[in-house]
């Protein structure tokens, strides 16, 4: 049943729980769906708690026994865990409980995905697995026993003993349950080694199901690199003799990071030229490197509770990011990671779900595995390096690993390391990690008399449950350019602490051209009241990479709101600014490719909303439509050298030089199918040796309204491929015209290669559907009554991932009337549903409240 009041958790009424865990031993029996969970657990009172009440979380758990120091007991159990009277010293716990993984359907605690065991421990499935205080800032040593007949049996930790039917695994580093992983199956073992920095010899392997042993290379060759690499930058060493990798089908996330055992979505680890778009590849090679590099932030340093989870994923998406930069094209990554964050978080931060980065209350954490904490997190790292520069920022790391090592910590530790380095007072800068919302940054320039002056100025607007906002420490990187486009200034980081604050330039010869949050240098919105002329001066001039993108986007979005707006022609000079781009061939080619990129949809629509007008989803379609037309005629007579310069005349690569090449060839092929009617998309698609190039095709095709040949010809080729088929589903709904999305989402739906129970599979119809803004939000709400439909049904099954798909509706309010009215009732259908699952209730509640 569903809770009639779910219970909200405080940060503030944190405590110590009252007994601290020495030991943990497991046996699992392993059954489908009678699987025999038996535990003996070392406890001790925890001399730092007031409470000495022993309650161990369970659910979904059938006790069989349960015994104190060899004493039988009979506590009293509920359907959230058990309290049992407990000595005020240490003793040891048994218990055995009986689970159904056969029909664990969430995909939270112990599992099975085709026939394979499998877990998901993070935030609270441990508590499906036994009766144990699962809560992150509880840590201990694990041993596991696993008893069964399949050939793979796997755990965290060292291999400690094997026979027939049975193997135990040991890990000698303390940690939270979250972090405890069993896998067992028909597996085989793509294997490598690692030599560490100190000389030991680490195993590697990479467990796949058997068929997709070709899939394995790359992913190996992206743990290594990311071992080497961690070594090289942060001085962190692996610290178990085996490191085991496995790709499981059904997953709710992209992977998780469990002790020396990570289970990762198949979608996030196998890859091949035949099967994997160049997208992909890097995709695979960022996850890798991220879910190995919490191994240190994360694993051996964890964080108290999960209101601190941002201290841990933040920290590692800022890893991630810089192992992303140095492996392929720094500007480009940097790119990318704000194209993301403007599409994804900003509009959480400024909608219905706006939560600080360190939340102060949840109701159900799998809600706030969220773009704030992850990636807004992450930014907040980023600034914070910068501001007190590389050096204090290595030192402040290694302070932070030295004095931290081994414990479960807070935002307050983090933040302590770096004024011990560096002597700084950082508590404004901590409003970072309590306010929510999105500052904004307006930019005001005088000039007399060779002095430059630039007045910055801050405000964030109220969020739910904050209307009063402070000012925080924004870096803002700045350089000036002189009238010939030479830089005047090179780049220096800006302090602004205050609500509006001035800096002054002197002695210039004359007025520069400011460039302003150069590399991204804060997550803010800039407003800055800028000329095309202005904007085409940086984009032809400007010697930082991200702002001169940032002014082709600034200008692309001026056009297309003018077009949308008063029915104006596309700017002449954003076109011209991007045909000089688009024939620099001295620059990376990924990074032109980045250039014919426009706002999304959504943002256009945010824009709209934001200058107080209705967005109307397809006048914004229309006007994408129409730029990007004119931009393929405008261009036209550059494309067959675009097309010259991006063949390959070499084997398959996905490094950065050839995945450039790939990128900047796909878009000139999208724009000449404007002209010919998909000829070429179709010559292309005949030739294509590698997934990038056959997808990037179709695409072309289907956007042409041709291409249905190929679409059944590419079923026929990888129908037996599930992660190439996911693509098959999302590409058709993408790529569906506004007015036939929602009946193209639906007739797939139908379709006996659909299995709505696996996650990829859902998202790759319902999140295509959702991310089709015009098809979406199509004015007779059949896009909203469809997606609700699939929640609901879903919901009982599966809540996580429900939840985080109602996320679609967040922005609902930026539209008109009958949009809003529509969109009011598909949500109030879903709240009403039931036995809703409390994490769907939480999330269309807040939505819901906006």
């Amino acid at each position: 049943m569903r809770d009639a009041a779910p219970t909200t958790i405080y940060l503030k009424d944190y405590t110590p729980f009252g007994y601290l865990v020495d030991s943990v031993h497991l046996t699992f029996d392993l059954a489908a769906h009678a699987t025999r969970v038996t535990s003996r657990i070392a406890f001790r009172p925890n001399p730092d708690a007031a409470d000495r009440t022993f309650f161990l979380h369970g659910e979904e758990l059938t006790l069989i026994r349960a015994s104190i120091d060899g004493v039988q007991i009979t506590p009293e159990v509920t359907d959230k865990g058990l309290t049992a009277p407990a000595p005020d010293a240490p003793f040891i716990w048994e218990a055995e409980v009986e689970i159904d993984p056969g029909n664990n359907t969430a995909l939270e605690g112990l599992y099975m995905s085709n026939g394979m065991y499998c877990t998901q421990c993070e935030a609270e499935g441990f508590r499906k697995i036994t009766y144990y205080p699962d809560r992150p800032d509880v840590m201990s040593t694990f041993t596991v026993r696993i008893n069964g007949d399949l050939p793979v049996l796997l755990s965290n930790g060292n291999p400690s003993g094997k026979g027939e039917g049975w193997a135990e695994w040991t890990d000698p580093w303390p940690k939270p349950a979250y972090l405890f992983a069993l896998v067992a199956g028909e597996l085989i073992a793509h294997p490598g080694q690692f030599t560490t920095m100190s000389g030991r010899d680490v195993e590697l392997n990479l467990w796949v199901r058997p068929g997709d042993e070709g899939k394995c290379a790359f992913g190996m060759e992206a743990l290594k690199k990311s071992m080497k690499w961690d070594e090289d930058v942060y001085g962190r060493e692996y610290d178990l003799d085996v490191f085991n990798i496995v790709a499981v089908d059904d997953f709710n996330m992209g992977a998780m990071e469990n002790k020396g055992l990570n289970i990762f979505n198949s979608s996030a680890v196998l890859a091949s030229p035949e099967t994997s778009t160049d997208m992909n590849f890097e995709r695979i090679e960022a996850i890798i490197a991220h879910e190995y590099f919490h191994n240190w932030t994360g694993n051996r340093i964890t964080c108290r509770d999960w209101f601190q989870l941002c201290l841990k994923e933040g920290l590692t998406v800022f890893r991630d990011a810089q192992f992303t930069s140095d492996m392929r094209s720094a500007p480009v990554k940097r790119i990318h990671d704000a194209i993301d964050l403007r599409a994804r978080q900003f509009p959480e931060d400024n909608g219905p779900l706006s939560h600080p980065v360190r939340p102060e209350s949840f109701q159900e954490i799998n809600n706030f595995y969220t773009a704030t904490v992850y990636e807004k997190g992450a930014e907040i790292i980023g600034m914070l390096k910068r501001l007190v520069g590389d050096e204090a920022y290595t030192n402040a790391l290694d302070l932070y690993f030295d004095r931290h090592d081994g414990q479960a910590c807070t935002i307050e530790d983090w933040i302590k390391v770096f004024e011990d380095t560096t002597g700084r007072d950082l508590d404004q800068f901590k409003r970072w990690y309590s306010q929510s919302g999105t500052p904004r940054v307006t930019v005001a320039e005088e000039w007399a008399d060779g002095t430059y002056t630039l007045t910055l100025s801050q405000r964030t607007e109220p969020t739910p449950g904050q209307d009063e906002k402070l000012p925080q420490v924004i870096p803002v990187a700045v350089g000036l350019l002189g009238p010939n486009g030479d830089e005047v200034r090179a780049t220096e980081v800006l302090e602004l602490t205050e609500a509006s604050q001035s800096f002054t330039f002197t002695g210039l010869a004359a007025k520069p051209t400011a460039s302003v949050l150069r590399d991204f240098s804060a997550p803010v919105i800039l407003e800055q009241d800028q000329s095309n002329a202005e904007r085409a001066f940086l984009l032809a001039h400007d010697t930082d990479a991200f702002n001169r993108w940032q002014a082709g986007r600034s200008l692309a979005e001026d056009t297309l709101l003018n077009m949308i707006q008063s029915d104006a022609a596309p700017d002449a000079d954003y076109l011209d600014g991007l045909l000089a781009v688009l024939r620099d061939g001295d620059l990376d080619p990924a990074y032109r490719a980045l250039m014919l990129g426009l706002p999304t949809q959504s943002e256009l629509a945010a824009a709209l909303h934001e200058n107080g007008e209705t967005p109307y989803p397809m006048a914004i379609w229309t006007a994408v439509e129409t730029l990007r037309q004119v931009t393929a005629q405008h261009v036209q007579d550059l494309l067959p050298r675009l097309h010259s310069e991006t063949v390959i005349d070499a084997p398959y690569n996905p490094d950065a030089d050839q995945s450039g090449k790939r990128a900047l060839g796909g878009a000139a092929l999208a724009l000449t199918s404007r002209l010919d009617g998909g000829a070429k998309a179709t010559e292309e698609y005949k030739t294509a040796d590698n997934m990038t190039l056959q997808l990037t095709a179709l695409s072309c095709l289907l956007r042409a309204s041709k291409g249905q040949a190929e679409l059944a010809a590419f079923y026929d080729q990888w129908q037996h491929d599930r992660l190439v088929m996911d693509k098959w589903f999302g590409l058709q709904v993408s790529m569906a015209a506004p007015d036939a999305t929602a009946d193209v989402a639906r007739n797939l739906t139908e379709h006996p290669d659909f299995n709505w129970k696996n996650p990829n599979r859902f998202r790759a119809v319902m999140g295509a559907l959702a991310m089709n803004h015009a098809g979406f939000h199509r004015a007779d709400g059949a896009g909203y009554a469809l997606l609700a439909d699939w929640l609901i049904k879903l919901d009982p099954v599966n809540p996580q991932t429900t939840a985080r798909m109602c996320s679609a509706f967040q922005t609902w309010k930026r539209y008109d009337t009958d949009r809003q009215a529509l969109i009011r009732a598909q949500l109030t259908r879903i709240a009403e549903t039931p036995d809703l699952s409390r994490d769907t209730t939480e999330m269309v509640s807040r939505i819901l409240d906006a």
